[in-house]
Parts: C-alpha cells; structure tokens; sequence
C-alpha cells in the first residue's frame, strides 16, 4: 500500500483497513457468525476441537490488531522513504527491492516491533470477549467465570500469569530491537 499509493488496489484495501479497525470485536465476530455460520453453512459458529472451530474467533481476535499493524507499516514505510538515505541509494541506480527491503525496512522496524509486542499483551485482553462470543474455553473464559463465582485464588493466578506473558514480551521486544538495531543502547 506504501509503495503503490492512489491505486485502486491500494485505496480498496485501506478503505479494509479502516473498516477494520472501526468495527468491535463482539460486533465482528457475530457478523462472522451470522454470516458464514448460519447463512452460508460452512463454518461452525461456537464450541472447539477442530481447526474450522479456529477461523472465526482468530479473524474475530486480530482483526483490529492486524489492521492497525497495516497502517503502521504504511505510514512507516512512507516515512522512510522520504529520508535522505533512501533518496541517495536510488540515486546510487539500486533495485527498488532492494532499496525497499535494505534501507526502507530495516529502519520503519523498531516502532513496528514495539506495536506488534503491545498489540501482543493487549491481544490477551481481547481475548476474553472473543471466549464469550464463541463459547470458547479459554483463559479469559475461565477469569470471567472466575470472577463471577468469586474464585479469587484461580482470579489471581490467572492476573499473574497475564502479567508474565506481558512482561516476557516486553523482554522480547528488547531483544529484538537491539538485534534489529545495533545502535540502540539499553541504560
């Protein structure tokens, strides 16, 4: 979408995007239901065991995640681009490609990284209305019931393994910014 702007193509699949990020999650998923659960009949519309149970919750979950990553790779890219270090290296007669993966891409990735590991420990959080929608026996099923029936040894557990699985990731993200920029240095 960054490198093909004002296309139809491109234009077509922003308008997506936008829809995307636009619509709830619980919104979305009784959407997905109504429409290829009960009306077209090809996907199940609750309950778990095989992988056909997985399509509707997973597109119902990262949709908004995956659509505000998309918008953050093309305004990325798009800054990039217009950087003086890019303008010298087309003017050096590198392949577009490779102006696009050595110096457009390997500069946009630190803001990406950082989005994608939030959106990550954010994804845990979502999961609790996807569970509900899809009657899904998940983690985030299970500290709502939790929570209902005043559970609080399983409430709190369930709170502390949320909290390492963000603070793991967190730490990955780290990790990975210093592999994908040598510059960077952690105080």
């Amino acid at each position: 979408m960054a490198t093909a702007r004002h296309t139809i193509f491109s234009n077509a699949l922003l308008s997506l995007v936008f829809a995307a990020q636009a619509i709830p999650g619980f919104w979305l998923g009784l959407l997905l239901i109504l429409v290829f659960a009960v009306h077209l009949r090809v996907l199940p519309s609750v309950g778990h065991g095989t992988l056909a149970h997985l399509i509707l919750p997973t597109i119902t979950l990262g949709a908004f995640y995956a659509a505000r990553i998309v918008r953050l790779v093309r305004s990325s890219v798009l800054e990039a681009s217009n950087q003086d270090y890019v303008r010298t290296a087309r003017g050096k007669g590198l392949a577009p490609g490779a102006v696009l993966w050595n110096h457009v891409l390997r500069n946009a990735w630190v803001p990406i990284v950082s989005v994608l590991f939030l959106d990550a420990a954010q994804l845990i959080g979502g999961a609790v209305v996807t569970e509900a929608v899809f009657a899904w026996p998940g983690i985030g099923r299970q500290l709502t019931t939790s929570v209902l029936g005043r559970d609080y040894p399983v409430v709190q557990a369930i709170v502390f393994l949320i909290a390492v699985m963000v603070v793991v990731l967190n730490l990955l993200a780290d990790i990975i910014y210093r592999l994908l920029d040598p510059r960077l240095e952690f105080k």
